[in-house]
Order: C-alpha cells, then sequence, then structure tokens
C-alpha cells in the first residue's frame, strides 16, 4: 500500500494535543494570570506538539525496552548501574532540563519566567506530558516533592547542600529523588516499618530492606526508619535524607537487589533496596518522620490525580477520533446513539478528574502563600483526588480501548500502554481503601468537612451560576455532607468510599459549575457536565428507568463545540 493511500483505520499519531483540547486552553485562562497564560502558551503548545508525536514514540520504545541493573563494571567493581533505554533519557532530558518540571514552584527563572511558576502551571504541563509518557511522571513527582520535604522539614545546611542540585536543569548536573518507604511488613501500615537508624562515628547510618523502591538509582532519597532506642510505632520513626554518593565520591553502603518486572510504567526502574548501615542525614524531628514524610506523600498523591487526568484524556480523545473517522454500517461510529451514550460515559469522569486537580492545585498555591482555608481544603481534597480519579481512569481507559476495537489491544497502539499504566494510580501512594479512610482521617481529626462545605456553597454562591444549577447543587452538597459528616463520625466506617465518592462528585461538579460561569467565551459546556454529575453521581436513579435527555442535547459535548446557557439548563435534572 502506498504511504498517502487512504485506510479505514483512523490514526490521530500527529496531533498537537494542546491545540485540539480547547477546554484545556479555556480552563487555563480562567486558572491563571493572563500575563503568565500568554508567556506559557506557546509553550503549551510545543509540548502539545511533541507529545502528540515525538514524544509518543520515545514513550512506547522506552515501554518495549525497560531498564536493566548491571550489578558490577566490567572490572569486577561493585559499582551497581541501571542502564536506560536512550528513548528514555531523551525523555529525561526534555522533561527535567528543557521544561524543567521537577524546578517550577520552586525558583524563578524557569521557562524565562522572573518569578517561581505557579504549581498549577507545572501540572498543566504534566497533564500534557502523561498523554504521552507515564513512567517518567514518577522520578519528576519525587523528585519535586522531595525538594519541597527537603524545604520545609531540612536544616539550612542540608538544603544548601542538597536543594540546587534537585533543582538544576543542567542534565549534567541535576540530581533526581525518590522515597523508600515501603517494607514487606510495612506497606500500608508505615508504623511497622523495620529498617533501622542508629548513630555511628558522629553520623546516621540505616540498616534494612526497602521492598518497592521507584527511581532507586536517584541521587538522593527519603527514608523513613526506625530510630534505635525509640518507642515502637510512629512516635519512634525519622525521616533520612540518603544520598547515592558519598562526599569521596564513592558509592553509599546500599544496593540494588533487583528490579520489578512490572505490568506497567516499564519504563522506569522500580527495585528493592538492602541498606548496609549507609550514611544519611536526618531531617526534622525523631518522631515525627511520618508526618514530616506525609508532605512528599501528599504532593505524590496529586501527581498521582493528575496523571490520571491525563490518562483519561489521551484514552478519551482517542475514542473520540476513532469515533468520529470509523464508518460501520453506513454510519459514523459517533453517529449511532449507543455509541455516543458510551462515550459520554467516558468523557465525564474525564473532564471531573480536569477541573479537580486544577482547582486543587489553585488551592495548593494560595496554601503556600498562607491562606489556612486554603490549606485546609487541600488536606481534604488531595486524597479526595487521589481515590476517584485513580479508580476512573482504569474503567474509563478500558472503555476507550474498546471503541478502537482489535487494534485497541494491540501494542502498536497507545490504548493497551494506557490501560495497564492506569492501574498503577489505585495502588501507590495509598489504595483505594486507605486513602478514602484518609479522607475520613481529615474530616475528623483536622476538621476539614466544615470548610470544604462552606468553600463549595460559597462557590456556588456565585452571582455567575444560574440560580436553577445553585439550587440543585447545594442540595446534593448539603446531603453528601451530611452523609459523609455521619460515616466519618467512625473510625473505621465501611461507608468511607462512598462518602469520598459523594464529596468528590459535589466538589468537581461545583468547580465545573463555577468555571462555566467564569468562561471567557460564554460556552456553558462545563456548567452541562456539572448537571450530568448531578444527575448520574449524586440523586437517586431507578436503573430501569429510561433517560429522558435527548442525545441531541448532549451531542454537542462530544463535539467540543460551545454550548448556550439555556442548552445546559435544559439537562439540569428536575
Amino acid at each position: 500500500m502506498h504511504p498517502d493511500q487512504p485506510t479505514a483505520i483512523p490514526d490521530r499519531h500527529g496531533d498537537n494535543l494542546f491545540l485540539n483540547d480547547p477546554s484545556l486552553a479555556g480552563l487555563l485562562r480562567i486558572y491563571l494570570p493572563d500575563a503568565l497564560y500568554r508567556h506559557l502558551e506557546p509553550r503549551l503548545s510545543a509540548l502539545g506538539a511533541a507529545a502528540g508525536g515525538h514524544l509518543d514514540e520515545l514513550a512506547r520504545a522506552a515501554d518495549r525496552h525497560p531498564p536493566t541493573l548491571n550489578p558490577r563494571t566490567r572490572t569486577g567493581q561493585d559499582r551497581q548501574s541501571i542502564d536506560k533505554h536512550p528513548a528514555f533519557i531523551e525523555l529525561e532530558r526534555l522533561a527535567f532540563s528543557e521544561y524543567g518540571l521537577a524546578a517550577q514552584g520552586h525558583r524563578p527563572g524557569v521557562l524565562d519566567w522572573p518569578e517561581r511558576l505557579p504549581r498549577l502551571a507545572k501540572y498543566a504541563f504534566t497533564y500534557l506530558l502523561v498523554q504521552a509518557e507515564f513512567g517518567l511522571c514518577c522520578p519528576l513527582s519525587m523528585t519535586d516533592s522531595l525538594s519541597s520535604t527537603l524545604s520545609l522539614h531540612g536544616d539550612a545546611a542540608l538544603i544548601e547542600r542538597y536543594l540546587p542540585a534537585l533543582l538544576s536543569q543542567d542534565f549534567e548536573q541535576l540530581c533526581q529523588g525518590a522515597m523508600f518507604i515501603t517494607e514487606q511488613g510495612a506497606g500500608s501500615d508505615v508504623s511497622r516499618v523495620e529498617t533501622r537508624a542508629y548513630r555511628q562515628d558522629g553520623e546516621w547510618r540505616l540498616e534494612g530492606d526497602k521492598w518497592f523502591c521507584s527511581n532507586p538509582d536517584a541521587g538522593l532519597a527519603m527514608v523513613l526508619a526506625h530510630v534505635d532506642g525509640e518507642p515502637d510505632g510512629f512516635k519512634g520513626l525519622g525521616l533520612f535524607l540518603l544520598p547515592r554518593l558519598l562526599s569521596d565520591g564513592e558509592p553509599n553502603r546500599y544496593r540494588i537487589v533487583r528490579l520489578k518486572d512490572k505490568l506497567g510504567s516499564r519504563s522506569i526502574a522500580s527495585g528493592e533496596i538492602h541498606l548496609e548501615g549507609a550514611s544519611a542525614h536526618l531531617v526534622g524531628e525523631v518522631g515525627r518522620g511520618f508526618q514530616q514524610m506525609a508532605t512528599m506523600i501528599n504532593l505524590s498523591r496529586l501527581s498521582n490525580g493528575v496523571r490520571s487526568a491525563g490518562l483519561m484524556r489521551r484514552a478519551v480523545a482517542e475514542a473520540l477520533h476513532t469515533a468520529r473517522h470509523r464508518q460501520a454500517f453506513g454510519r459514523h461510529l459517533i453517529d449511532m446513539p449507543l455509541m455516543q451514550r458510551s462515550l459520554l460515559k467516558m468523557l465525564l469522569p474525564t473532564e471531573q478528574a480536569r477541573s479537580m486537580f486544577l482547582h486543587l492545585a489553585a488551592c495548593m498555591d494560595r496554601a503556600a502563600a498562607g491562606d489556612a482555608e486554603a490549606a485546609q481544603l487541600t488536606r481534604i481534597l488531595t486524597p479526595l483526588i487521589k481515590f476517584r480519579a485513580c479508580r476512573d481512569a482504569r474503567q474509563v481507559t478500558q472503555d476507550a480501548m474498546e471503541v478502537r476495537g482489535g487494534c485497541g489491544y494491540i501494542e502498536e497502539w497507545s490504548d493497551p500502554r494506557i490501560v495497564r499504566d492506569a492501574l498503577l494510580g489505585s495502588i501507590w501512594e495509598g489504595t483505594s481503601n486507605i486513602v478514602a479512610l484518609d479522607v475520613a482521617r481529615s474530616a475528623r481529626r483536622e476538621a476539614t468537612l466544615p470548610p470544604l462545605h462552606a468553600y463549595l456553597a460559597r462557590l456556588l454562591a456565585d452571582a455567575g451560576v444560574p440560580a436553577p444549577s445553585r439550587a440543585g447543587l447545594r442540595l446534593a452538597l448539603d446531603r453528601a455532607v451530611d452523609f459523609a459528616a455521619a460515616s466519618f463520625d467512625q473510625a473505621d466506617s465501611v461507608e468511607a468510599r462512598r462518602a469520598a465518592s459523594a464529596l468528590y462528585h459535589c466538589a468537581s461538579a461545583v468547580f465545573m459549575a463555577w468555571e462555566a460561569a467564569r468562561d471567557p467565551d460564554g460556552d456553558y459546556r462545563r456548567l452541562a457536565l456539572a448537571h450530568l454529575v448531578l444527575k448520574h453521581r449524586l440523586l437517586p436513579q431507578n436503573p430501569l428507568a429510561a433517560d429522558d435527555a435527548p442525545l441531541s442535547l448532549t451531542r454537542p459535548l462530544l463535539d467540543e463545540t460551545p454550548l448556550r446557557l439555556e442548552q445546559a439548563l435544559a439537562l439540569l435534572p428536575a
């Protein structure tokens, strides 16, 4: 077949993932200051073009050629190294050096912006990058979150010594980060950590085994260990900064036992670490190790939510492209009512996750500036997005694969890699049950539910949100908060997951209604999506009742065309 000959199999490769996603540009114009958005727009477009073409090719190569462990040098020296495929190294250069994704938000000058970029900007770039390459976003996130943890809890000397390399955009000089927490007997229950920390010759030493360590050859890792002589459990834990190399350039006293053969995120190495009296630096106070590590964990959880949102967007965009261009039985797939319904079911959680991460990132930026309410919102919204968006990504990516049919099951296409990667979000940084219970814990111990309730109600009271929408969403919000408060009152409630889901759906619907009220072009698509969340996620339904909303009302959502207010209001449940 001639390369220019038409094919019946639609292929989206080469699309600009930013320019072909008008909703993303519109949302960033709402959340970012105008001058900053105009500065970042050409850079977002450049990354979108790369992610839709060259980076996608690199990601597929890196997925097919996972890293390998070299236990010794060829001359017999015990210097371990991990071989990474050249495609992955090129991805690293682009993310760490060209776009400074680990340095954004920590220092001025990244992407030629004279001030520190807000976290929201970093996550917008991550959202595009992950649509091509998922695995690399893990070391990016850990380097970023390790820098935050060190800056918050480390002493001045430690910060001065190690932070510049973590924030460098010089690829030969930069230092990547990792965190070593998990042990065979201490997964979700971190209080059971058995790795020892003890003093010897005036320095801290670490001994023990860490069972799951991603980016194991990182230049620096945060490690949780039990300090000799301290009480069992959380009160005896310390947080330690572990350098890969000692001050004389020799390897530190720990080794990578083996690399994991993972289902997904195959482009990055994950391994088992044996600490053999490794030299480390205490970060913060003994006995507060887990609380200090929570800084890194929570940033990683938000990153998980952003990654899941990006994977859903890639999956849905692929499904929409296929449906618009693939014909069967004399019609395009997207013109078939059942396919429209299927696509809409994928689109809704995808857009919920997008609004959640953008609004949460904005709250995080306000919290960093000293806003106490934003800090409480961040505390509860972070586990909410980690819980629900990561679960939704599993279903959305699998359903999108089905739209492509048999080709979707073939590794030449993006679908299998996206499905495998999407399964990871609900496991790393806390399984679904653990994270749902963390939502409950934040409400019970830190009283985060009333601030969330008040904040969402205040957004609804905004004059731009139509009165009928305000009334319906406020009623659902009050009910969800009452249900969550009753559920979270018990330390081990079996309703924690349902309550967390209800809060997530309420928050995302309110955020989308608020965004619609601020859309500079008067587009009410996001209000329509908020109404669909209200109808299908928050109100009681008869599972056998016919849907009374004509598909003609929802078709513009699939076509990504603007929606008038009256069209959006027509989707508001009675």
